[in-house]
This record gives C-alpha cells, sequence and structure tokens, in this order.
C-alpha cells in the first residue's frame, strides 16, 4: 500500500471515531436532558457531554480496563447536576451500545460506581451545610433574642418612664422603679395590684372600658391617652399613658404593657399660661381677652339678657403719678378685691386696663338688678384704703347697660357701655348713669354733623343772617349782628345753636370764625358802596377764637380783604373770653385798632370787676334771661329789674353801652328804655335775615322800625 493510501485509511478512521463520539453525545444528552432541572440546552448539553463520551472511548482501549476513568466520568455527571437516580439509569442504557465490546462491564460498572459514590457526598455534603446552617439561624436566633431581653430589660429596669405587665384585667404582674417612684409606692408594692385603682376615680371607668372594649378585642394595638393618677400619698398627678397589648403566635391577646411619663408639671404650666392669657397679673380678675370670649359666647347662645357695669376710677392718675406706680398698683389690687365681692360669684369681673373694671352680669333680671350693683360698688369703695401709710379715698363712675341679647351685638353693647360710662364721668365724681337711646342718638346726629362741618366750610354751604340792633331812643338801626347758618344739604338750614358748640369743640370753628368774619366784612362793603353808609357789622366770636394765636391777623386781613374801616367792625365776646393774658392782649391791639369789642350774654358767667374795669370793651349786652319778666302784663320780676338797674349802673361808670337782647314787645321796650339801656336787639326790631331782605331797610338810610314791626311772642331761636 503506498503512502497515500494509508494516510487516506488513517483520516478515515478519525472521522468515523469522531461521528461515532458525536452521536452518542446526542443520543446521552436526548436520553437525560429533561431528568434534571439544568440551565442549559440540550445542543448545548450534547456539547459538553462529548468530552465524557470520548473518555469513555478511550478507556475502552486501557488495558487496566478503564474503571477510573469511568467512575470519574460518572461523578462528573454529577457535578453537571444530574443528580436524578433516573439520569443514571438513561445514561447507562443510552451509552449501552457505543461502549466498546472488551471492556463494556467495566466502563458501565464504573459510571454506576462514580455517580452513586458523588451523588451520596453530595446529598451528605447539602445535609451537613442545612445542618450547618440550621445551627447558625439558632444561634443567631438565641443571640437576638438575648439581645432583646437585654435591651428590654434595659429599658425596663432602667427607663425614666414607668413601665408596668398586666394581664388582660388589669393586675399588675411587674412594674418598673421608675413607676413605683413616679406612683410614691415601695419596690414591688404595685405587684397583683389592680391598674384601674391607681386611676383617678372620674378617669377610672372610662380607661377601662377603651382597654377592655377596644384593646383586649383587638379594635387597636396600642391606646394613647392622658389620665390623673392617685399616688400611694394621695397626691394627684397627670400622666401620658400608652396601653399596647402583646399577642402571643396565635395573635390572641396575653397581656398589656402600660407606659407612663408623669406629665403634672407640664399640665400645671399649660394650666399657668392658660390662666395668665385670660387673666390680669397685677388684680387675678379676668383680663380683656377672657372678658370678650364669654361676651361673645353669651351672644352666640341665643335669647337672652346680659347686664355690664362699666367702671373708670375717678382720679387714679393723680395719685399713680404723684404717689408712685408701686401705690398705684397696691391701690388697683384692693380695689379688685372689693368690687369682686360686691358683684359675687354669678358675676365676670375683669380689668381691661389701667384703671378700667368690666362687670358681667349673665341672664341680668332687668335694668334694676345692675343699678343696684352700681350701688353695691360705690358703696364697697366709700371706706377708705390705706396703702404704704397713705389713706387714700377713691371713687368710680359707672357705666350701666342691660338690654337682651336678640337685636343687638357684642360690638354694639360695648360702644354703648362706653357712652355710658362717658355720661356718668361728665355728671361727676362717684356716680352711675344708665343707657338712654334717645341722648345716644342726639349725640350719634351731632357726631355726624361734627363728621360733615369741615366738608361743609369747604363746599360753601354757610351763609350770613342779620339782625338789627336798633337805638332804644328813636329806634334807628345802629348795628346788624350777623349770625351764621348752615345750609345742610339733607337736614336743611340750621342754626348757630345746632353746630357752634360742635365746631368750638372740634376746633373748626376757628376757620370757620375766619370765613364769618370775611363774608361779614365784604357785605358791609357792598352796603356801603351801594347806599352810602352801613351800620356797624357785629361778628361773634367763641372762646377758642378769641384764644387762637392769629386772631388779630385774621381781622386784620378780614377788614383789608373788605376795604373795611375797623370802626364798621364790632366784635361780640364772652365774659370767658376776659381770663388770661393772652386773649385780652389780642383784644387790646383790636381795641386800639378802632374796632369795638362787646360783652355778648353779660351776667352769666363770671365777670371780676377788676379786669372789667380794664378789660378792653366798649359795651355790654345784657342776657335775654334778665328781660324776659319785663315783658309781664302788671310788674316785671323785682329782682330782675334791680339786677338790670344794677348792670346798666355799673356799665354807665364804665362809660360803657348797655344793649338789652330778646326784646319782643313794646312793653319790654319801655321798661328798659327808661331803666338806662341805650340800644336794644328782638324780633321787635327784625328777625335774622339775609342781606338781600333788608335792601329795603338800608335803603332809606338810618330807617326808624316800626314799634309793632316783628312782635312776636316766640323766642329768639
Amino acid at each position: 500500500m503506498s503512502g497515500h493510501a494509508g494516510r487516506r485509511t488513517a483520516a478515515g478512521t478519525r472521522d468515523g471515531t469522531r461521528g461515532r463520539v458525536d452521536r452518542a453525545a446526542a443520543h446521552w444528552a436526548a436520553a437525560i436532558w429533561q431528568t434534571s432541572v439544568v440551565p442549559v440546552a440540550r445542543g448545548a448539553l450534547a456539547g459538553r457531554l462529548r468530552p465524557l463520551v470520548e473518555e469513555l472511548f478511550a478507556a475502552g482501549t486501557d488495558p487496566d480496563g478503564g474503571y477510573d476513568t469511568a467512575v470519574a466520568v460518572g461523578g462528573r455527571l454529577v457535578a453537571e447536576h444530574f443528580t436524578d437516580t433516573e439520569a443514571l439509569a438513561r445514561t447507562l442504557i443510552a451509552l449501552d451500545p457505543a461502549l466498546p465490546t472488551e471492556q463494556h462491564g467495566t466502563l458501565t460498572a464504573g459510571l454506576a460506581a462514580g455517580y452513586t459514590a458523588a451523588l451520596r457526598g453530595r446529598t451528605l455534603a447539602e445535609q451537613e451545610m442545612i445542618r450547618l446552617a440550621a445551627m447558625q439561624a439558632q444561634a443567631r436566633a438565641e443571640r437576638a433574642l438575648t439581645a432583646a431581653e437585654a435591651r428590654f430589660h434595659a429599658v425596663y429596669a432602667d427607663s425614666a418612664m414607668g413601665i408596668a405587665l398586666t394581664d388582660l384585667g388589669g393586675r399588675v404582674v411587674a412594674a418598673n422603679d421608675a413607676l413605683n417612684t413616679m406612683l410614691r409606692s415601695a419596690p414591688g408594692g404595685l405587684t397583683d395590684r389592680d391598674l384601674f385603682g391607681l386611676v383617678h376615680p372620674d378617669d377610672r371607668d372610662s380607661l377601662r372600658d377603651m382597654v377592655s372594649d377596644r384593646l383586649a378585642t383587638g379594635t387597636v394595638g396600642r391606646i394613647r391617652t392622658e389620665r390623673r393618677l392617685v399616688a400611694d400619698d394621695g397626691e394627684l398627678l397627670w400622666a401620658l399613658l400608652a396601653v399596647s397589648v402583646v399577642r402571643d403566635s396565635a395573635g390572641r391577646p396575653s397581656y398589656l404593657v402600660v407606659m407612663g411619663e408623669d406629665n403634672t408639671r407640664r399640665h400645671h404650666l399649660a394650666d399657668t399660661l392658660s390662666w395668665q392669657a385670660t387673666h390680669d397679673t397685677l388684680t387675678g380678675l379676668a383680663n380683656r381677652t377672657l372678658f370678650t370670649e364669654r361676651l361673645h359666647r353669651l351672644f352666640g347662645r341665643g335669647a337672652g339678657r346680659i347686664g355690664l357695669c362699666f367702671l373708670d376710677l375717678d382720679g387714679f392718675k393723680i395719685i399713680n403719678d404723684s404717689l408712685g406706680h408701686h401705690v398705684g398698683d397696691e391701690l388697683l389690687r384692693h380695689v379688685a378685691d372689693r368690687i369682686a365681692a360686691a358683684a359675687g360669684s354669678d358675676s365676670l369681673v375683669a380689668r381691661l386696663g389701667g384703671d378700667e373694671f368690666m362687670v358681667l352680669r349673665a341672664d341680668s333680671a332687668g335694668e334694676a338688678e345692675l343699678v343696684a350693683l352700681a350701688d353695691r360698688i360705690l358703696a364697697a369703695l366709700d371706706e377708705p384704703i390705706t396703702v404704704g401709710g397713705h389713706e387714700l379715698s377713691v371713687s368710680a363712675s359707672i357705666g350701666v347697660i342691660e338690654r337682651a341679647t336678640l337685636g343687638t351685638d357684642a360690638a354694639e353693647l360695648m360702644r354703648a357701655a362706653d357712652i355710658t360710662l362717658y355720661w356718668a364721668k361728665a355728671a361727676g365724681k362717684g356716680c352711675w348713669a344708665t343707657f338712654d337711646p334717645e341722648r345716644d342718638a342726639q349725640q350719634a346726629a351731632r357726631q355726624l354733623l361734627a363728621e360733615a362741618l369741615p366738608g361743609a366750610l369747604r363746599t360753601e354751604q354757610f351763609t350770613l343772617a342779620y339782625q338789627p340792633v336798633v337805638d332804644l331812643a328813636d329806634r334807628r338801626v345802629t348795628e346788624l349782628e350777623a349770625l351764621v347758618r348752615w345750609r345742610h344739604p339733607r337736614l336743611g338750614e340750621l342754626g348757630p345753636e345746632a353746630f357752634l358748640g360742635i365746631a368750638e369743640e372740634t376746633g373748626v370753628v376757628v376757620p370757620l370764625g375766619r370765613w364769618v368774619l370775611r363774608a361779614a366784612c365784604a357785605q358791609a362793603r357792598r352796603w356801603l358802596d351801594r347806599y352810602g353808609w352801613a351800620p356797624v357789622v357785629s361778628v361773634n366770636l367763641t372762646v377758642r377764637q378769641v384764644c387762637a394765636a392769629d386772631l388779630v391777623d385774621d381781622v386784620r386781613q378780614a377788614l383789608a380783604a373788605a376795604d373795611l374801616p375797623a370802626e364798621a367792625l364790632q366784635l361780640e365776646v364772652t365774659e370767658r373770653a376776659l381770663i388770661g393774658a393772652e386773649p385780652v392782649a389780642a383784644l387790646n391791639t383790636l381795641y386800639d385798632a378802632g374796632v369795638r369789642i362787646v360783652i355778648d350774654d353779660f351776667g352769666t358767667g363770671y365777670s371780676n370787676l377788676v379786669h372789667l374795669r380794664q378789660a378792653p370793651v366798649h359795651g355790654i349786652k345784657l342776657a335775654r334771661s334778665f328781660t324776659e319778666s319785663f315783658n309781664a302784663p302788671s310788674h316785671p320780676d323785682r329782682a330782675d329789674v334791680a339786677i338790670v338797674r344794677a348792670l346798666v349802673s355799673l356799665a354807665h361808670t364804665l362809660r360803657l353801652t348797655v344793649t338789652a337782647g330778646g326784646v319782643e314787645t313794646a312793653r319790654q321796650e319801655s321798661r328798659l328804655r327808661e331803666l338806662g339801656c341805650e340800644w336794644g336787639q328782638g324780633f321787635r326790631y327784625g328777625r335774622p335775615a339775609a342781606a338781600a331782605h333788608l335792601d329795603e331797610l338800608l335803603a332809606a338810610g338810618r330807617t326808624v322800625v316800626p314799634p309793632d314791626q316783628g312782635a312776636s311772642s316766640k323766642r329768639r331761636p
């Protein structure tokens, strides 16, 4: 055989062997693929079994029989995770036709022995691993249990919070030292005691119901609540309690764990802060916050009656400023005690601030009840109070208000109380006043006028009317008194008595008076230009106007603006305006400039005769109260006659003219003329009229007013 033929024969032999191996591996893989759960596809499994088949085929030519190789192949089959016994049986069946005949029994026995030994070793190893894992888990559990018990013991024994274990009925099984200390009990003193017996009687049943009805039945697993406990020494304490149920492995309630924290100090602190927020720290009475809350609550409950006594101490500021705040504070404490005692427990007494106190009476029986209460309070304050060695007398003004809650509200009630207190103070010290709706309405109307005055001045709602003043000897017009009127857009024309007092209080009278001066002077100028003459125009000045620093400038500017001589202007002032150096100085300046000055309503105020003697005035105008009786058909009041005679004599001694006001009849005119009055003014000579209505009077020159003109029994507005 040639060399080429030999090589072909050898290659063919190798190809035939390789084919046999591949077929045997594929047949083996198909047989065992589904016997065990291995993460490999059947085709890939054949590839992994092929080296094992090659080893078995090579072992078939081993002179020693290949037993050891077959044992190793059986062990590697187990290593490939084919651990089901069926895998061995199918292996032997699948490989039986392919194994060399000479070594078939040896290889089969080796495979079986190797597989069985490897499987037994793997099983023993896995069992040992399981045993060791179980032992380790048990050890860990025991260590965890020991640690948990240690932690629980640490929490139980060393915790600052009281802890008790009880059965489901509340019998204490164990209690830690903190709970014993909290309840002033000896060590072990709480064991076997009823948990609920440690709770205040008023809180006991509710806590027992919560635990038995909700916890023990499994409704909830834990309760948190605050309850009062009674310590063994009888002291009452507040505790925050947490009650938990411990269940057995079957989920059945086994026992209770109760944890308690002493909350007494915090509770008392909260009570203290709440008290301080609603009470006056100086007197211990309710403060404005509590009073207001209680007042609104009474209005929120529906129909009922309510009464207030609003107090303000008379003269407290003087005591406080002169003797010091420490004396004032102590005085307020004594006053508060007396008011509270007089008011009784069925009233809320509050200090609103400063020296203001309020007594609130719910379900009052009428105004008489509140008036009686005010009388008791005033009587309680009558007795002097000794503070720091000072015997102090104190009184109060009290506003009394009582009404039904329906139809009003808290704000309106407080407004009425404030107004009533103001009335009481205006009446004098140690007085009370009750609410008067009519008076309140009048004051409300005054307030509306006060608010409207500045705007009325800006929008020129004021006008002037003029009333003649005549010489009683021949009834010729000597003066025209300018009287301001307010053409109110809603109320119509208002006379000066309706708003001048308000203007004086608010200060609007100064700019209003400035306007009157300018308007009166301008009108006098127009009369002069039209008729060649004009009576002196007379303008009234209030006390505030006279005291204003710019009075002289205002008068000079009004005269200059109208180009009117000073002698053509007369100013009427009251007796009060002559008190004080500055007003007198201003009047002196005007007097020296030629302006006539007359004291209006003379005899009704305070006049020091020395001051009158030195006052810069040209005349006096008698108050109409002195001349009213002069209209009597028979004889006038003798006292009035004597007074008028004396005043006329005094005026003439001081070289002053005398004007009688309120002259309405010829009888009055005659009697006043006989007593020496030079001039007269009143309805007999004409009512106040607009400037245009006086043209006929002035056109005739110094016109004599007919004796019967303007006769009327009506009073001057």
